[in-house]
């Protein structure tokens, strides 16, 4: 049970008696709990508790509140008291406040906070300087920097100078020449080495680092191959302007996995919580899909009428259809699932389309088969059916899942190739599409196989 639950009455009533007890109950807390328990106030209620805390103090648990949250206590709170609060904000959280907030009152907090805290107005708009989804707009750009010329015992000073100053966890020290990085130590080595060992004898100087328009997805999945904390942001002269931790990796993880689920089941991505989503934004994000999928299953049924003459004149037809489109849609959607997920998580490029066909297209045939072969016993169950429908039926689930193994393979890969989100490529988009080749993949079976049953029947 989320501890907001529990505190979230008492808070609430102790803040309307006697605000200035709040502070030592919040002295106990994570900060992490304490932001769930300021989520569940009204926002003038969490902007009035704030505005009594120190901004040190503030700082923590406001940097944890959604941004939608943030951008409604923002607007109850005086703006020099927001800027005390950003000061005291990890650059990448100051900067993430500032992207979120309209622009007019960003324009506002920013000039306040440049009277309040120069350096801390600067990094954010050098952050500002790269796109939302970089590493550029991930990073950090206050970090460790030692000189080689020092001893461990030296570095180790000037980690604790550091951590005294900033409320982060230290995961490295940085060694620069001039601005360019040169060498990278982590702590635990610091830890282990004597207190006389030099830092140049200490520091990797094979460094593993992201430039600053890199993809948040690829800068992520980086540091996931490297099995890092921390990693260095380098431009293209080797210049250091920040670091990204792992902490920010996951919050990235957690966005993308978020938006390609909301994707794949055919809904436009939110940009809040569910229960902070208006209806109308629910209707409009949910509806656009609903409607483009019940228009591409027009096609369906404009495959189907045209072949109408076809399915009337085998006795039984219109009951299978649902069954074979359905199978055609499942495999589809399983195909396109995996493929999405390979192309995300980095295990499948671009240039892998053709050996995926293959192994797809094998896929299909096997288990097309195992269906075709259970398709057909159903079919025989029943006295009136003859052994040619039950093959009808066995050869065109074959050919369908196929089908869909195969389109829902490819079309990931397509998109991704025009630059297109492939998690686009949904399921009930992979589903509908194949309905319609499942139509056309029975009829053309069925002309073949039933060439005898047919030959009365006119298009």
């Amino acid at each position: 049970m989320r501890l907001s639950f529990l505190l979230g009455p008492d808070i609430k009533q102790i803040l309307k008696e006697d605000p200035d007890q709040v502070r030592e109950l919040l002295d106990e807390l994570h900060a992490e709990d304490l932001a769930d328990i300021f989520s569940e106030l009204d926002s003038d209620e969490a902007a009035a508790l704030l505005a009594r805390l120190p901004a040190e103090d503030a700082a923590p648990i406001f940097e944890r509140l959604e941004e939608h949250e943030q951008e409604e206590i923002v607007a109850q709170m005086p703006t020099e008291h927001v800027a005390q609060i950003a000061s005291e904000m990890a650059a990448d959280d100051r900067a993430d406040l500032f992207n979120s907030l309209p622009e007019a009152v960003g324009v506002e907090l920013l000039e306040s906070l440049q009277r309040v805290d120069p350096q801390a107005a600067e990094e954010v708009r050098e952050i500002e300087r790269w796109p939302d989804t970089s590493a550029g707009h991930l990073m950090n750009t206050r970090f460790v920097i030692v000189s080689l010329g020092l001893t461990a015992r030296e570095a180790m000073a000037s980690i604790r100078t550091y951590a005294s100053q900033n409320d982060e966890f230290v995961y490295n020290a940085y060694a620069l020449q001039g601005d360019r990085l040169v060498g990278v130590v982590s702590v635990r080595d610091l830890i282990v080495a004597e207190p006389d060992d030099r830092l140049s004898d200490l520091v990797r100087s094979h460094i593993i680092s992201v430039p600053p328009t890199l993809d948040q997805e690829d800068t992520a999945r980086r540091m996931a191959k490297y099995d890092l904390n921390a990693m260095p942001v380098v431009d293209d002269q080797g210049v250091m302007l920040g670091i990204i931790t792992i902490d920010d990796i996951i919050d990235v993880l957690v966005q993308e996995q978020t938006e390609d689920v909301q994707k794949i089941g055919g809904i436009e991505p939110l940009d809040v919580p569910y229960f902070q989503t208006s209806f109308l934004s629910f209707i409009r994000k949910r509806g656009v899909w609903l409607v483009v999928l019940f228009i591409e299953e027009f096609f369906t049924q404009t495959a189907m009428r045209h072949y109408d003459y076809v399915l009337d004149a085998i006795k039984g037809a219109t009951y299978y259809v649902p069954l074979l489109i359905s199978t055609g849609g499942n495999s589809g959607g399983q195909s396109s699932s995996l493929i999405i997920r390979g192309l995300a998580v980095g295990e499948i490029k671009k240039g892998d389309w053709w050996r995926i066909f293959i192994r797809e297209l094998g896929m299909g045939v096997v288990l097309g088969a195992m269906l075709g072969f259970i398709g057909m016993l159903r079919v025989l169950m029943y006295k009136d059916q003859s052994f040619k429908f039950a093959l009808t039926i066995g050869l065109t689930l074959v050919a369908i899942v196929m089908t869909g193994c195969t389109v829902g393979s490819m079309l990931p890969l397509v998109l991704k190739r025009f630059g297109v989100d492939p998690a686009t490529s949904s399921a009930p988009f992979i589903a509908s599409l194949v309905d319609v080749l499942g139509i056309i993949v029975f009829v053309h079976v069925a002309k073949v196989v039933m060439a005898s049953v047919l030959a009365g029947a006119h298009p």
